[in-house]
Order: C-alpha cells, then sequence, then structure tokens
C-alpha cells in the first residue's frame, strides 16, 4: 500500500526514527530502520516504542490494580514470609512498606523504626517512611521530628513531599502557625496540584474559607485540562478535596 507514492512501512519507519530521535535513542536504530522498514519498525516497536508507550503503562496499572483488587494481602503476606524466612535489612525495610500501605501503620512505624536503629539509621527513605507511618498512626510530634532531622541531613531530597509532609504533620501537631507557614513554602517553590489540593483541604479544615476558596478557583481551571487519566490518577485527591470545600459551604 502507498500513501503519495510512498510505502506505508517506509512512513511507519520514518514515524519510529522521528520517535527514536526526540526520545534520545541510539542513532543506529535510525540506521535499521531506514536500512530496514519493514523489521526494523517490528522489533523498534516491540523492543522501544510499547515499553515506554501510555498503553504500556496503562496495561501495567491495570494488572496492579487488578491483583490488589483480587488478593489485596498478597504483598504483605510475601513482605511477611520474605523477612521471617530471611530477616535482612532490606526484607525489614520491604515489610514496613507493605505494612504502611496495608494500613497497618502503628506496625509499620515500629518497623521503621527497627530499621533506622542498624546499619541503615541514616537512609532518609527509610526516614521519610517512618515519618509517613508515625503521622499515620495518630504520632505528629515523631512525624515532625523525622521530617526535620531528613531536611537538616539533606534540603534536597524529596524537597516537594518533604515539606507537604511537614505541612500536615505539623497541623496535626497543633501547630497551625507553623503548618500554614510551611504549606506557603511548598506553594512558593512547587506549586504542584497536590500541594495546592492538600493547602485548600487544610485551609477550609482551619475555617480560613478565602485562602480556600482561592486555592480552589485555581484548582478548578487545572482540572478543566485534565485528560481522563490524570483524572483516575488523582481521583481520591480530588474527592477529598471537593468534601472540604463542601463542609466550608455549609
Amino acid at each position: 500500500m502507498e500513501i503519495f507514492g510512498v510505502g506505508l512501512h517506509v512512513l511507519v519507519a520514518i514515524f519510529f526514527a522521528i520517535h527514536a530521535i526526540r526520545s534520545g535513542q541510539q542513532l543506529y536504530w535510525v540506521v535499521i530502520l531506514f536500512l530496514f522498514p519493514g523489521l526494523g519498525s517490528i522489533v523498534y516497536f516491540f523492543a522501544i516504542y510499547l515499553p515506554n508507550s501510555k498503553i504500556q503503562h496503562g496495561a501495567r496499572k491495570a494488572v496492579t490494580v487488578a491483583a490488589k483488587t483480587l488478593d489485596p494481602g498478597r504483598e504483605l503476606r510475601e513482605a511477611r514470609d520474605a523477612y521471617e524466612f530471611t530477616p535482612t535489612a532490606q526484607n525489614q525495610m520491604r515489610l514496613a512498606s507493605a505494612l504502611l500501605a496495608a494500613g497497618n501503620a502503628e506496625e509499620a512505624a515500629s518497623t521503621y523504626e527497627a530499621c533506622l536503629q542498624g546499619p541503615f539509621s541514616g537512609d532518609l527513605d527509610i526516614r521519610f517512611g517512618a515519618a509517613q507511618a508515625t503521622l499515620a498512626s495518630g504520632r505528629a510530634a515523631a512525624a515532625v521530628s523525622h521530617l526535620q532531622t531528613i531536611r537538616s541531613s539533606d534540603d534536597k531530597f524529596r524537597p516537594e513531599q518533604v515539606s507537604l509532609l511537614l505541612a500536615q504533620a505539623l497541623a496535626a501537631a497543633g501547630r497551625q502557625d507553623e503548618a500554614r507557614a510551611e504549606f506557603e513554602h511548598a506553594l512558593s517553590r512547587h506549586n504542584s496540584f497536590a500541594v495546592q489540593a492538600e493547602f485548600a483541604i487544610w485551609a477550609a479544615g482551619v475555617g480560613d474559607a478565602d485562602r480556600a476558596n482561592q486555592l480552589y478557583a485555581e484548582l478548578q481551571r487545572t482540572m478543566e485540562r485534565w485528560a481522563r487519566h490524570t483524572r483516575d490518577l488523582n481521583q481520591q485527591l480530588v474527592r477529598r478535596l471537593n468534601t472540604a470545600m463542601s463542609a466550608i459551604k455549609r
């Protein structure tokens, strides 16, 4: 089949060659595509294009969601079994992460803090997990301490996540003025949807209707431009946001 006198297989090869250049692939792919446009396109599709496409990411996400739906406790069981069979620091960290994901915040916090007593006491990923777990288990002051330790050790470590979690931990500890300052800091430095939404939820919760409505108006403009998969990814956060804003309008 030809289009404008050019074989379809050549047009496909040109499409993949452009993709290879734009995505920074090795230039030998371009040579292969033009020397062997038919076979080269097939190989490129399966080796490079498909693994990095939204189709592949969507399929992986669907498989992950399906697995969690069919057997939600599988990762925790496997992590616990692995740690009991081989109680290494790596398996302990995996268990702590699985406990937190499963909603077992108290046990997750204890497991993370046990990890911090060993050779990985300076691991900031573990300390961040400990901060998440201690906050989720109602120990806001401990979460604040973990996050301040992270920031003093390396202020470039997950700066947005640390700032946002610190603001939430300060709020949970009743330190609302400091929480506001940290939310403002996160907003000025990062200004992401998550920061804006969590700031609006907090503002609504403390009765600052003006700030909450200001942030919500900007968030609505952002959401109007979202594709469907972006809406799906942020569904839980948007639900919390709408609930908080509904409460402030009553």
